[in-house]
């Protein structure tokens, strides 16, 4: 199925590693042209230029998403480089505190997670949003995640910044809706990477002493289809929902996540 998204206009956070990675790649297979941004623009340059090889216009971007007027200078910059834009996917995230229940849970670390995960996505969605809203058209991709919809215990300040993004996505879609944009958001569940495995795998590990495979086979039981996401079945998912396939599809949470939200 052609999804037409070639010569779109897509900008991403948090692209340079992982799920951000996996995505940037998906889109450039696509031919749509990119907008990568982040705070360190060095660790994105690597998958930026993977990106040109596969034929895909780029441009880099610096940009703190938590500072509002540094998300409104990166959708003129968007802008200026490309004349619109037609998608935006919020990848970049944290993880938070790791196997701390709620109440040894420090204030700081509670509003650092929130202000990563929710401030973050909200600044970008209201800085695109504008010359969406002009154009009457727009694809929005919050990426969250399925502790944010049944919660973990050893995750409350990661779960709460990932039930906060829902929030913000439905009602985006339900105010962004009459000018044709559609607003959702992709639930990964564990997603096997470098931080799945050294941080995730690793606490359970550490708990149960137990191997880091042992972990790993634990946690893949929890899912209906006993297995892992990987960073690609995520990027399937952003793909689908960027493009017009999608087009009556909006406010939804898409657990991409082997059947464990639903368990």
């Amino acid at each position: 199925m052609d999804l037409q998204l070639k010569d779109k206009v897509v900008v991403i956070t948090g692209p340079a590693k992982g799920m951000g990675r996996a995505i940037t790649l998906a889109f450039a297979k696509e031919g749509a042209k990119l907008v990568l941004t982040g705070r360190d623009t060095a660790a994105i340059d690597p998958v930026a230029t993977q990106a040109r090889a596969l034929g895909a216009a780029v441009v880099i971007v610096k940009c703190d998403l938590t500072v509002g007027t540094q998300t409104e200078a990166l959708a003129q910059e968007a802008l200026a480089a490309f004349g619109r834009i037609d998608v935006l996917v919020n990848v970049a995230g944290g993880s938070g505190p790791i196997g701390k229940t709620g109440w040894e849970t420090t204030e700081e670390e509670f509003n650092e997670i929130v202000q990563l995960n929710m401030t973050g996505s909200f600044n970008t969605i209201k800085a695109v949003l504008p010359s969406m809203i002009e154009r009457a058209s727009g694809k929005i991709v919050n990426v969250g995640g399925t502790f944010g919809m049944r919660g973990r215990a050893g995750r409350m300040a990661y779960s709460a910044s990932k039930w906060g993004l829902r929030g913000i996505t439905k009602s985006f879609a339900l105010e962004a809706g009459a000018y044709g944009i559609n607003v959702n958001c992709v639930a990964p569940g564990m997603v096997d990477g470098p931080r799945f495995r050294e941080k995730v795998c690793a606490e359970m590990s550490n708990k149960l002493g137990i191997t880091l495979e042992e972990a790993m086979t634990r946690h893949a039981a929890d899912y209906a289809l006993k297995r892992v996401s990987t960073d690609v079945d995520v990027a399937n998912a952003c793909l689908f929902l960027a493009s017009d396939v999608a087009r009556q599809i909006t406010g939804v949470d898409l657990p991409v996540d082997g059947g464990f939200a639903m368990l």
